[in-house]
């Protein structure tokens, strides 16, 4: 019988937990600038497929199934659904695929705030990166042979 020494990664988990962060804030901020300024839906899931993909490296892949129970397939056809519609919605006002509108609005502690029909077509975007890319990796990285 052979005894298993499990390692204490503490500095590791600590680190990856940090960085995530960062990464995951600054994806935040790109999905939102997106429309305005480069970025958007697809830099922005690209961020955080990296992040969730540090925590991924940081710990292993049972514990972060368990602490992350997303099905990312399921996020990939959800993701094109919110894009297919969103440009349909337009279709539905008589102009054409995608057309974009937006309006400000004063939001009570935001102030005036600019609201477009690109954001929910960029989250569409985002969804579907960052369901194809945890997709691709986990399989990869689950793959027994």
């Amino acid at each position: 019988m052979k005894k298993q020494i499990k390692s204490n990664d503490v500095m590791l988990h600590t680190l990856t937990r940090v960085v995530t962060f960062i990464i995951l804030a600054f994806s935040v901020y790109l999905f939102f600038a997106g429309h305005n300024n480069p970025g958007g839906g697809f830099i922005g899931g690209l961020m955080t497929a990296s992040a969730l993909l540090l925590m991924y490296l940081g710990f292993d892949v049972k514990s972060m199934k368990k602490a992350l129970p997303f099905n990312y397939t399921s996020m990939i056809a959800i993701g094109l659904l919110i894009a297919i519609a969103t440009g349909v919605s337009s279709m539905l006002f008589g102009y054409p695929f995608l057309t974009q509108f937006f309006e400000y609005y004063q939001l009570p502690i935001l102030g005036e705030t600019e609201l477009t029909t690109a954001l929910p077509f960029d989250l569409g975007v985002y969804l579907v990166v960052v369901g194809i890319a945890l997709t691709i990796i986990l399989t990869i990285a689950e793959d027994d042979a």
